[in-house]
């Protein structure tokens, strides 16, 4: 029986170094995944942080333009006013544009002279350039 359990031991011990072998191989591989894991969360974070500075100076940069537009915007809307006042201070200026309602309109030459006291030559002249 003394060599039995001898034999059994050592069988014992043979099964155990092979499970610590296979363990540790094991402990091994996921060691190794672990670091590429870690690599792979690193450059990760490194293009976050890239993509986010980025985005911050398309944020900057979208502000800028957006103030510039508002600023475009209210320098056409006072020119548009100016033009406006300018147009209505000028009788002339009203005839002409009546006349170019009345061309968008489809009226003749015969029309714009009579309502809009111009001479047959502005007339016919106002119509080869806006007629459509």
């Amino acid at each position: 029986m003394g060599d039995e359990f001898i034999i059994a031991a050592l069988g014992f011990v043979i099964v155990c170094f092979v499970l610590i072998l296979f363990l540790h191989r094991q402990l091994k591989k996921l060691k190794n995944k672990v670091e590429a894991l870690t690599v792979l969360l690193k450059e990760s974070d490194r293009q976050r942080e890239t993509v986010k500075r980025e985005l911050q100076e398309l944020r900057s940069g979208t502000i800028g333009m957006g103030r510039r537009v508002v600023e475009i915007e209210k320098k056409i809307s006072q020119q548009s006013e100016k033009l406006e006042e300018a147009s209505q201070q000028d009788p002339q200026a009203k005839l002409y544009s009546r006349a170019l309602k009345m061309v968008g309109l489809g009226a003749g030459v015969e029309e714009l002279v009579a309502e809009c006291e111009l001479p047959k030559a502005e007339a016919e002249l106002i119509i080869r350039l806006h007629r459509k």
